[in-house]
């Protein structure tokens, strides 16, 4: 009988020891997860708000981005003379022009992140930024991933080749003519679609592409015609052959999917901003030097309303 209660009392005594071990071990990883979550900014009310829109998509109030005091834009960083950083180390560009004046608006500093082209979307619903203000085109199938605020400008994609053989028509073109475009853009996206028998060279970056156009590893580069227009102007040696391809876009503000307070804000904002002529005083502060005045009224889209 003795035995028969000491074992009794010692497989009681080990469970008790292995329940207090699980209960410790679970103590520990809510406050790792608790840890982790203060360190990006996530709260819990954050990760309910995501939960309504998304499992898979977190994003941050208004009311919490106030109350943190900084929201994080995501802009590019290689983009001259949309977002880049100059010789001091600082972010300028007619994007963030507009993200400095969002941020003053709103009462808090603004954290530039930089992001390329293929990691807006991704920057958003991971919540390493509250907005995308990195030349982002409007178009359906992004809509189905994020949403976007009234837009601020005017877009439709080109083609930039050097002068000793500018392309003026991709159905010239053969599979043995490569044409550069970069990962993520909609000149990617309508290239692979609409001409499906081209072959794409694909950089990640602005700079990558830009030097494979001068390093002629492809005979064209097509991208936003703003961006082509303006490396045309800088750098003697290559022709915009095709200026306009496809349809007539938008560039808009992009927030994670569901972030309807931080959406509403930046929509009422853009119209506010419109009754001041904002963007066109975003344009002669920041792209007046590369474009002229010339395409000021074609590329600028004033309190969220296009012509």
């Amino acid at each position: 009988m003795k035995k028969e209660r000491l074992t009794k009392k010692l497989a009681l005594f080990t469970a008790l020891t292995l329940t207090g071990a699980m209960l410790a071990g679970c103590g520990n990883t809510d406050a790792a997860e608790s840890s982790s979550d203060a360190q990006t900014g996530v709260t819990a009310d954050t990760q309910a708000a995501a939960g309504d829109a998304s499992a898979d998509v977190v994003y941050r109030t208004l009311d919490e981005i106030k109350e943190s005091g900084t929201i994080n834009i995501g802009v590019f960083s290689d983009k001259n003379p949309f977002g880049y950083v100059d010789e001091n180390g600082e972010y300028q560009g007619y994007d963030v022009y507009f993200a400095n004046r969002l941020a003053e608006d709103l009462g808090v500093d603004v954290n530039f992140v930089s992001t390329e082209a293929a990691s807006r979307i991704e920057y958003l619903q991971t919540g390493k930024v509250d907005v995308i203000l990195a030349n982002f085109t409007v178009t359906p199938e992004r809509a189905e991933e994020v949403d976007f605020a009234l837009p601020y400008m005017n877009v439709s994609l080109g083609v930039i080749s050097p002068d000793s053989a500018v392309v003026e028509s991709l159905d010239d073109l053969t599979a043995d003519d490569p044409v550069i475009v970069i990962s993520g853009t909609t000149a990617e996206t309508y290239l692979t679609e609409n001409y499906p028998d081209l072959t794409l060279q694909k950089y990640d970056s602005y700079a990558a592409a830009k030097t494979a156009l001068e390093n002629g590893n492809g005979v064209a580069w097509a991208n936003d015609n703003t961006e082509v227009i303006a490396f045309a102007l800088q750098n003697p040696g290559y022709t915009v052959g095709i200026p306009e391809l496809g349809s007539s876009d938008t560039i808009a503000p992009a927030v994670s999917k569901g972030n309807t307070t931080v959406l509403d804000w930046i929509n009422e904002e853009i119209k506010a901003l419109g009754e001041e002529n904002f963007f066109h005083a975003d344009y002669e502060a920041t792209l007046t030097d590369t474009y002229g005045s010339d395409y000021e009224d074609t590329l600028v889209v004033e309190g969220g309303e296009t012509k």
